[in-house]
């Protein structure tokens, strides 16, 4: 199936009010049987059909069909998810329009450094996994610090890596583009992933490399400035499993890498001078982790560390930014139950520290938080076609204390091929250690204003609800989602003095009183014939600031997915790929100005040679979209058309 295709399967929720009414009519049509299962929504696998929460998920045969270099184009063409800007020219993964700083990243369920709260224009967050190393990636829509806690606000990625087997499994990947306008951004990649047995039914290893480069991309009109940064990266990671008995299965990993970016540009001001800026970005997790199945229910405990260090430097005699380090040592664990025959009841518990170092957070150069959690969590089945999920998280901050993050979700399946959900949570993010910072002060925007922290910040707190169905007959499919944030103090970096006066202007850290954040998602699939099938996907999103009375920017209102895929042959297939991103504000100076909507086309086919190999290519871009050729304001950049080929191998 493809990416869309399967984003699209009705074992996910959704709900279009016109289409309530009709689909009680459609529930006598054949479903399909087939169902993916999932982990994130729940910290338990169930299918995802059953799953209470909103969730997507990405297969490893859905991303061997196009060129993925990192998380942020794995997730590409993903309902009600956005690339916004966050700075040169990179780009945050927006959750139903909540800032990508509320997005957690997941590695198997474990945290990973999340960088963006002490790195400026950090996307450093998406590339801790080797492409050939990922199973699925699970996507969960709306708040999850019932589960995860904090930075789970607007919703969580999770990446499922693959695990050893009984047998000995390997793949590998080779893969090349080239921008047509020969401006640069050239790219290569190569990956291999491995795992089976050491000793049969013991002991199992696994492991996984990529290494890959893509050029720097000059900018069209001033070739001396960069539209794109270059990009140099090295990564991998070795798995010990080790199942002493059936019920008992122990891993221990270790997975490092090393990424070099580089950009040309310049200082500004009136003696302008260029330079070329280069961070080096180091990356290293280890973790142990136990689990159970018992005759009495499950356990799972674990222990790990996440660190990475990032150093820039800067030629023709400019002072680099200091280097910083982000380290999280995390123990967690819990043990799911059955109890009374409708129960399934999951108890938990989370410690984790936080270690920033960083010249700017402070006078000492370091600063730490402590963070304590228990959740507990309710699976209750009522009957196969009612199911009801109660659970909250109770963290306690160092600075804030004592937060509760209830969820309730309601799930009926009408028949076997409609089901109706609903759900109610919230979640809260605690505001980073610089933005609490009193003596955090740093120059940002390429020197336009500097930005101070503010002790006096709030936690951001979001009440979500979402009301859905999903519909599956035979051949096609159709789902609708109704969902609303209301989020209360939101984080923004507000000119308090000197506002659009390159290098004197001053920024606070401030909360937002109010915003509210109401969507519509659509979408649907239908085989079509002659061996094609059509799928897409749709979201509206009405995005408010409600104590200024305006709308939040950098938040598209209209954003569309689709996936012409056609399957001639066992051995060939196509898949022509559009996203459309609608019209948005963002504010400069606390001045709004508009951008205009654009669409990109991509085409991707794959012809099997043999059992194990197989030839994939295609065009990225292929209108060669630019964006700012329609408005300089854009804060980021789509690649030009590219030319992209591939040998995918595995046996």
């Amino acid at each position: 199936m493809s990416l869309v295709i399967q984003h699209l399967s009705p074992q996910r929720p959704a709900l279009a009010l016109p289409v309530l009414c009709l689909l009680p009519l459609l529930a006598q049509a054949e479903p399909i049987a087939l169902q993916p299962m999932v982990v994130s929504a729940t910290h338990t696998e169930r299918a995802m059909r059953d799953a209470p929460a909103s969730v997507s998920v990405i297969t490893h045969e859905e991303l061997a069909k196009r060129p993925v270099q990192d998380l942020q184009e794995a997730l590409r063409g993903t309902e009600s998810l956005q690339f916004n800007g966050i700075g040169f020219d990179r780009r945050g993964i927006s959750v139903r329009g909540m800032p990508s700083e509320h997005t957690l990243v997941l590695v198997d369920g474990k945290r990973i450094s999340t960088s963006s709260g002490a790195i400026a224009h950090s996307d450093f967050d998406l590339g801790w996994v080797p492409v050939e190393a990922i199973e699925r990636i699970e996507v969960v829509r709306g708040p999850m610090s019932s589960l995860y806690g904090s930075e789970a606000l607007g919703g969580v990625v999770n990446i499922i890596t693959r695990k050893a087997t009984d047998n000995w499994k390997g793949s590998g990947i080779i893969d090349g583009g080239v921008r047509e306008d020969g401006l640069g951004g050239q790219s290569h990649q190569v990956g291999a992933y491995l795992g089976g047995p050491l000793v049969p039914g013991v002991l199992g290893l696994t492991l996984n490399g990529e290494t890959r480069r893509q050029q720097e991309t000059p900018d069209f009109d001033n070739e001396r400035l960069s539209e794109l940064e270059g990009r140099n990266a090295n990564s991998g990671s070795a798995t010990l499993s080790w199942t002493p008995d059936e019920a008992q299965r122990i891993d221990l990993t270790y997975g490092a890498g090393r990424e070099r970016r580089w950009r040309n540009t310049e200082t500004g001001g009136t003696n302008s001078a260029y330079y070329e800026s280069a961070d080096v970005i180091e990356r290293e997790q280890w973790s142990l982790g136990h689990s159970g199945d018992w005759q009495w229910g499950s356990t799972q405990v674990r222990a790990y560390r996440n660190r990475l260090d990032r150093d820039n430097a800067r030629s023709d005699g400019q002072a680099p930014s200091d280097p910083q380090r982000l380290t999280d040592s995390v123990v967690d664990g819990h043990l799911s139950v059955p109890l009374f025959d409708r129960h399934l009841v999951t108890l938990g518990g989370e410690w984790r520290k936080e270690e920033l170092e960083d010249s700017s957070v402070n006078a000492a150069g370091d600063e730490s938080a402590l963070h304590r959690a228990l959740f507990l969590q309710d699976e209750i089945a009522f009957n196969p076609d009612w199911s009801l999920t109660l659970g909250s998280r109770f963290d306690k901050h160092e600075a804030f204390g004592w937060e509760a993050s209830p969820r309730v979700y309601l799930l009926h399946h009408y028949s076997d091929a409609l089901t109706f959900r609903a759900g109610i949570g919230r979640g809260y993010k605690a505001p980073s250690l610089k933005q609490l910072s009193p003596e955090y002060a740093a120059v940002g925007g390429g020197g336009r204003f500097t930005i101070y922290g503010n002790p006096e910040l709030k936690p951001e707190t979001n009440t979500s609800y979402e009301l859905g169905a999903d519909y599956q007959g035979a051949g096609w499919s159709l789902t609708g989602m109704l969902f609303q944030n209301d989020v209360h103090d939101l984080i923004q970096t507000i000119c308090v003095s000197r506002c659009g006066i390159r290098g004197a202007e001053v920024r606070n850290y401030e909360n937002l009183e109010k915003a509210r954040i109401r969507g519509l998602e659509l979408g649907g699939g239908i085989d079509l014939p002659a061996n094609f099938h059509w799928s897409l996907n749709y979201t509206y999103l009405d995005a408010r600031n409600l104590t200024a009375g305006q709308r939040l920017g950098d938040r598209s209102r209209h954003m569309a997915n689709s996936v012409l895929k056609w399957a001639p042959t066992p051995g060939f297939d196509a898949q022509l790929r559009t996203e459309y991103v609608g019209s948005q504000l963002a504010y400069s100076s606390n001045v709004a100005y508009a951008l205009p909507a654009y669409s990109l086309w991509h085409l991707e086919l794959s012809r099997k040679l043999s059992d194990n190999l197989t030839l994939r290519g295609g065009v990225e871009n292929i209108g060669d979209e630019r964006l700012a050729d329609q408005n300089e304001n854009f804060a980021y950049t789509e690649p030009g058309r590219t030319y992209h080929v591939g040998l995918v191998a595995t046996f």
